[in-house]
Order: C-alpha cells, then structure tokens, then sequence
C-alpha cells in the first residue's frame, strides 16, 4: 500500500517556526524516526518512508500555502496514489493549540491551503490531520497570527503532541482512518 502524506507550511527559514508550518515540523518528525531527510523536488521537499509494509510518501509543498493544491495534485499523479490514500496535515484556529482532529472530508474552514486544494482536487472528500493553533488573536489579526511564531508556552507540549500526530498518521496507513478517529480523536 502506498500513501501520500502532505504538511502544510510555508518554504523559507522566515516561516520555519510559525504557526502555519506545524505540517511541516510533523512532517519533520516522522521522518527523523527513520533517520531519512527530504530533498527538494518539483513543487515540494520529498521522501519516502517504509512503516508496517506500507510506503508513505512525505512532502512540504513548496508552492506556499495558498497554492498547496498543485503540488498536491501533481504528486498524487506522480505516485499513482488516490484520494483515499492522501492525508493533508494542516494548522486549525479553531482547534485549542494542540487538539488534534483527524477527519475523513470536511470543509476548507477557511484555511487558504485547503481551500485551494479542495479547488485544485474539485473534492473536499480527502482526509486531513487537523492540529490545533489556537485563536488568540484580535479581530482582523487572523494572518498575523498563524504567521507568526510559537509561543513559549506552545513549546512545553509541541513535542507530545507533534509525537501524537506522528502517530496517527501511522495508525491511518496501517489500521484506517475510522478505527484510528475512534481511538486518537479526542485525546
């Protein structure tokens, strides 16, 4: 079985530790556990991870956020991997910082990233790893806050909860996307 796995984020050292990346710092994680790095390729930092049998295919957009639904759609083509098999991990304001919501379609929300790839994909039935950022911002401020950095408060739980993440993605390539809501949504 093959899976694609796409964190959303920004490319650049300016945005390495905002808000918006937290697909990336995921992405990051799973693939230190396999001691592998990513390279950059077309429209995306990629690599390829081996869990349980199956190949996960990891990428970092680098198209920037409001266009993340390219190198979505070029790299399902590229991996002969469908809808089923994608799973969009992306930052929610609506979340607490650090819930964690995995759901199998769902509605852009307003987040940029999904919206253009639900446009790019004509779906928004794909599953996507929601991580919560909170919404500590004033009204209008919406794109400060998720372009801005960590707070060092975020940082006393970012590790666990990024470790969570890590793990269903795992659980999604390995015992599905319903049994892995059940046991992790929540938590």
């Amino acid at each position: 079985m093959k899976y694609l796995i796409i964190g959303l984020g920004n490319p650049g050292a300016e945005y390495e530790n905002t808000r918006h990346n937290i697909g990336f710092k995921v992405l990051d994680k799973l693939a230190s556990l396999s001691n592998i790095s990513f390279s950059t390729n077309k429209l995306a930092d990629v690599t390829e991870v081996k869990f349980k049998g199956r190949k996960l295919i990891l990428i970092k957009p680098n198209t920037f956020m409001n266009l993340s639904g390219k190198s979505v759609h070029y790299w399902m083509q590229q991996s002969k991997v469908n809808i089923d098999n994608i799973l969009v991990i992306t930052d929610d304001i609506s979340l607490p910082f650090g819930v964690l919501r995995l759901r199998k379609k769902g509605s852009d929300g307003g987040h940029n990233g999904l919206k253009d790839i639900q446009n790019v994909l004509s779906s928004a039935k794909y599953p996507r790893l929601r991580f919560g950022v909170g919404n500590d911002f004033p009204r209008g401020r919406q794109a400060d806050y998720v372009l801005g950095n960590f707070t060092a408060e975020d940082y006393t739980t970012m590790d666990e909860r990024i470790d969570l993440a890590v793990k269903m993605i795992q659980g999604f390539t390995t015992i599905g996307i319903g049994r892995t809501m059940s046991y992790f949504n929540g938590k």
